[in-house]
């Protein structure tokens, strides 16, 4: 499998590593013909995203395995196995697995290309998608910067 570097094009199989969540690339933009990208992930117990928007893609989350905590706007919501999360172009959000036990889930972006550039750029390559790294504080300046290129803006922590 190649490894992923900043500025490369993920392929369907490669795994990265971004904030204690592991991203399998199942279909790309490449694959799509732009339309959409679709990850697997598994995220570690109390890792996920901090709340960010992105004004140039919307995106979708289906709960396979666990329970994620979700934050939509102003809201917060706990969903297991099954559910479905859409989160539109420019809103707020961000996510948690709040278990003792990795959680999995399915994310869909759309249109392809810009989510998948940044998972590649701001993530670490990872040989065995079954296997979390060990913990390392993150690159938050790296983040901001790959997020920025890909139109994915951080948001300060919730109070």
């Amino acid at each position: 499998m190649a490894s992923l570097t900043a500025h490369s094009h993920p392929r369907a199989g490669d795994t990265v590593h971004l904030l204690g969540t592991l991203i399998t690339f199942k279909a790309t933009a490449a694959e799509t013909e732009g339309l959409f990208s679709l990850v697997e992930t598994s995220t570690a117990p109390g890792q996920g995203t901090p709340p960010h928007l992105q004004r140039d893609d919307a995106e979708a989350f289906y709960v396979l395995e666990g329970e994620y905590e979700f934050i939509l706007g102003e809201q917060k919501s706990l969903r297991g196995p099954g559910s479905f999360v859409f989160v539109p172009r420019g809103t707020p959000h961000g996510f948690r697995n709040g278990g003792e036990a990795p959680a999995r889930m399915l994310i869909i972006n759309l249109p392809g290309g810009l989510h998948e550039n940044f998972f590649a750029e701001a993530g670490e390559p990872v040989a065995d998608a079954s296997v979390f790294p060990p913990m390392t504080p993150p690159d938050i300046p790296r983040i901001v910067s790959a997020g920025a290129r890909y139109g994915i803006e951080m948001l300060p922590p919730r109070s």
